[in-house]
């Protein structure tokens, strides 16, 4: 005979296989919002950082970018490269990105209430870059005061123009450029396209165009040292990978990476 069951019985047996049924989908869901919520640049997740660069990692940031998404699967970089004050502008305006990376610790300090603690990355000298084959033997700073020579300069508002002034000034050379250009890489354009003689430039930026420019050292005692602080801005919506790129920009293989492309040691 079958057995009997009543009422109250059945009724907590289906109870039982609703509640059961309900958790299996419950269960699922809890499992993809742990996956949803892992941290930006974890497995799983694809993380997008704007780096907002000086001019003068144009190259050299090119190489960094490919390196590290390569070593970082579902992270992708840009890099947004301009003259320091104009990427000072740009973080002022609100303008989404993640890293500033400047080539300068005034134009960074400026910028304090945007940014997290930053680190020196990296230092670089300036040298005069000539046309090819130095037809003006230019062999000095105070070459450049010859009237008869078209001179390029970055503007004073640029970091490589505040240099550039201070190494003037410092060996009492009076120039008058032919123009003031908002970036390096516009001073280096000048030279290369023959507009100017010579302009001062950053070692690092004359190296990427040896075919084009001659490069003149300034004696140590006579040149700047410009210092590359990075950091990662506080309105960034990638803090956690931002961080981690910033972190990596002083580990020794990105550290050999700019090695490489002539800049020195922080």
């Amino acid at each position: 005979m079958s057995p009997k069951f009543s009422a109250r019985t059945v009724r907590r047996t289906a109870a039982a296989v609703v509640t059961a049924a309900l958790l299996v989908p419950l269960a699922a869901c809890g499992s993809d919002d742990d996956s949803d919520g892992k941290k930006e640049g974890g497995s799983g997740k694809d993380v997008k950082l704007t780096v907002l660069a000086a001019s003068s990692l144009t190259d050299v940031f090119a190489t960094a970018e490919k390196t590290y998404e390569k070593e970082h699967p579902g992270t992708d970089i840009t890099v947004s490269a301009a003259g320091s004050q104009e990427l000072a502008a740009q973080v002022k305006q609100g303008s989404p990105a993640d890293v500033l990376v400047t080539a300068d610790t005034k134009t960074m300090d400026g910028l304090k209430g945007e940014t997290n603690k930053p680190d020196i990355i990296a230092k670089n000298r300036l040298v005069i870059a000539t046309r090819e084959g130095n037809p003006e033997k230019v062999s000095s700073l105070k070459d450049l005061s010859d009237s008869k020579l078209k001179v390029v300069l970055a503007d004073d508002t640029v970091p490589v123009g505040r240099y550039s002034k201070q190494v003037l000034d410092a060996q009492k050379v009076s120039v008058k450029p032919v123009s003031k250009e908002a970036n390096v890489r516009s001073v280096l354009s000048k030279v290369e396209l023959g507009e100017a003689d010579a302009g001062i430039v950053y070692k690092t930026d004359a190296a990427t165009a040896t075919d084009k420019v001659d490069a003149v050292d300034i004696p140590d005692a006579q040149n700047a040292v410009a210092s590359y602080p990075a950091a990662t801005l506080k309105g960034s919506k990638n803090g956690d990978a931002a961080a981690a790129f910033v972190k990596w920009l002083s580990t020794p293989e990105a550290q050999k990476i700019l090695r490489d492309a002539g800049f020195q040691k922080p």
